[in-house]
């Protein structure tokens, strides 16, 4: 399955702006035969505080309905970010949408701190989704790839920690023998600056791809799900972990 990866200059606090240049990425991606496009965290906003005035609502969310509309338009499934309102607080919110029908195929909410993964698949390959700060996180991508055999990071993961980016995403892929894909904005937001580096790693630890520079580009590759399968079966690796192990010794 071909994937790409939108590394987006994300106008701050501006959806209408970013709406036209998600429909620039989904056109490319398109023309390049992309099953899948996966955009940075907080997609249409960039990484506000300001939930009151961004946050949406599951129910009535237009950045939802938008990528909705998208995704039957091009007949591609869709990865997003977005800020949901929930009560007092928001919550990061991160969304799969397959082609049809569509529904929230994954979601991780780690905004007012998540308690939970949940499983989708994209052409019968199973996924999971997480979001920036959960790349510091080693369990979670080993619950996340007990079943799953790709994972998304969408983030606004800031320039000065640049190296630590890099080095994470590929640890997790070779921890978790599965594909990781990155995917960081680039540009500037709110005083911070975005260094992208977006990139498609394979279960070996190695870059299939990778947008080196800081700048709005669309990073594509191949991915093939029979390599995670072979590759755990000639290596069991996960079959010598022993979690119950490491819980009592957290204890």
């Amino acid at each position: 399955m071909k994937v790409a990866l939108a590394q987006l200059d994300i106008a701050w606090e501006d959806k209408e702006k970013n709406k036209k240049r998600c429909c620039e990425m989904i056109e490319q991606a398109k023309k390049q035969g992309a099953a899948l496009i996966v955009f940075p965290e907080m997609t249409l906003t960039g990484f506000s505080m300001n939930t009151e005035e961004q946050g949406e609502t599951l129910q009535n969310s237009p950045t939802i309905a938008f990528f909705q509309q998208k995704a039957k338009q091009y007949d591609m499934a869709m990865i997003f970010g977005l800020i949901i309102k929930e009560g007092e607080k928001s919550e990061n919110h991160c969304i799969m949408l397959n082609k049809h029908p569509f529904s929230y195929g994954a979601e991780s909410k780690y905004y007012t701190g998540g308690n939970q993964v949940v499983f989708g698949t994209i052409e019968d390959i199973p996924f999971s989704t997480l979001i920036c700060y959960d790349l510091r996180f080693p369990e979670i991508f080993q619950v996340c790839s007990t079943k799953s055999h790709v994972i998304t990071v969408i983030a606004n993961w800031p320039s000065p920690r640049r190296c630590h980016w890099i080095s994470l995403l590929k640890a997790r892929a070779i921890e978790n023998q599965c594909y990781i894909l990155g995917v960081n904005r680039c540009g500037s937001g709110d005083g911070l600056e975005y260094s992208g580096d977006s990139m498609i790693i394979d279960p070996y630890g190695e870059v299939l791809a990778w947008a080196k520079q800081p700048c709005q580009e669309l990073v594509v590759a191949e991915i093939d799900d029979s390599i995670v399968t072979k590759y755990r079966e000639e290596f069991p690796l996960k079959k010598d972990r022993k979690p119950l192990l490491y819980s009592q010794l957290y204890q």
